[in-house]
């Protein structure tokens, strides 16, 4: 009778154990497929996509294979915590990322504690998500706009410019920006005139190029993204706002997927981003070679941010031995790797990314063409931000 028991025991143990290597890790993409920010959700899905089939091709972790599901929503901060919850509680999704301005991955940051599954966020650049904000659940490997501040203001330093204008966002990450780069400047005794703050999907810039154009300072500072970036740059052309000044810094304006729409008006202009595909190292050529071979181009930023994310998650599943949240949280908490990037860490104290950005410039590719040019690589010890004492996981 007992030998029949453990017979029958054993039998469902293999069945339960052949049911559990069949059934996938369940992966997420928050996307969003309306407004300003929309122009950039293909490469986040192309990203995540190309994770995906590439982890599977090498047998995908622990036994099983990873499996995608990407929902869209409108791009406000509602949509995009109902999409969140559908990705976790209808698809069974436990990592997502996805493609989110500041607002949007707050609004879902708020509701992550209550939901069994991590948020890797590539995008989002605001100081409180990591700082104020934080919680165990949130994790971003995309660079803050602290980071990014603190190249640009590097860059500014070098420039040697004592006087700067600010034209920005009217948004969280826009407001952030404005107040670390006065801070920054005014500690070195550079002095800050102009600070414009414009909503992003205004269609008339004018008004505020005409404020910019009565007596501009040496440089200006802009954070003005997406498809309102490209509206910006083409309605200043005419008056060739960018020649007034002696450097043009663009944060989030200039980069290899908004180049194509500029023409030629923002040649010049420099600019700091996460990932350029001419980055040096073994693991980014491979990369660079299998993406091109599969989607016939080279990788943006958002690409290898979304393909980032994943990687990252991957690691740590691996690490943790399990794909149990609070076990896979723990190991990704802490994660050292050595990535398409170069070697990274996800600081413990309040799951961000510390990684390296890349210094580009907009330079002419022929006539009315730009291109991005890889310029510098600004290592990581130089622009880490500090550990907020707001954040308390």
């Amino acid at each position: 009778m007992i030998k029949q028991l453990l017979a029958a025991a054993a039998a469902v143990l293999a069945l339960q154990s052949g049911a559990w290597a069949d059934e996938t890790i369940k992966l997420g993409v928050v996307n969003i497929d309306t407004g300003p920010y929309a122009v950039s959700g293909a490469y986040v899905n192309d990203g995540a996509n190309f994770a995906v089939e590439s982890l599977n091709a090498q047998g995908g972790a622990l036994g099983r294979k990873y499996e995608l599901f990407i929902q869209n929503h409108e791009g406000k901060p509602a949509s995009a915590i109902e999409a969140a919850k559908k990705l976790v509680e209808d698809k069974g999704v436990s990592f997502f990322t996805g493609l989110n301005p500041s607002g949007t991955s707050l609004a879902i940051e708020s509701k992550m504690p209550g939901l069994n599954a991590l948020f890797i966020d590539a995008t989002a650049a605001s100081n409180d998500l990591t700082g104020k904000n934080c919680t165990p659940n949130y994790f971003r490997i995309g660079v803050t706009d602290g980071m990014q501040v603190n190249a640009f203001v590097d860059l500014a330093k070098q420039s040697g410019i004592k006087s700067w204008d600010l034209m920005m966002g009217d948004i969280a990450v826009g407001h952030d920006s404005a107040k670390l780069f006065t801070a920054a400047a005014q500690a070195n005794g550079v002095s800050i005139g102009k600070t414009l703050f414009a909503p992003i999907t205004a269609p008339d810039l004018g008004s505020y190029i005409a404020q910019l154009i009565n007596k501009p300072a040496e440089g200006l500072f802009m954070y003005y993204p997406s498809s309102g970036g490209i509206a910006l740059i083409k309605q200043q052309a005419p008056f060739k706002l960018f020649e007034k000044y002696k450097t043009v810094l663009s944060q989030s304006m200039v980069n290899e997927i908004l180049i194509g729409a500029h023409g030629d008006a923002s040649v010049g202009l420099w600019s700091a981003q996460s990932y350029f595909w001419a980055l040096p190292g073994d693991v980014n050529a491979a990369f660079v070679k299998s993406f091109e071979e599969r989607y016939k181009r080279k990788p943006t930023y958002i690409d290898a941010d979304s393909y980032l994310a994943f990687q990252l998650v991957h690691q740590a599943i691996l690490k943790a031995g399990t794909t149990d949240v609070s076990a896979v949280r723990a190991a990704l908490s802490g994660l050292k790797a050595t990535t398409l990037v170069g070697d990274v860490e996800m600081r413990a104290a309040d799951h961000q990314l510390l990684r390296p950005l890349i210094v580009v410039q907009a330079t002419k590719a022929g006539e009315g063409k730009g291109e991005i040019t890889m310029r510098s690589t600004l290592p990581r010890e130089e622009i880490q931000p500090s550990i907020s004492p707001d954040c308390k996981m």
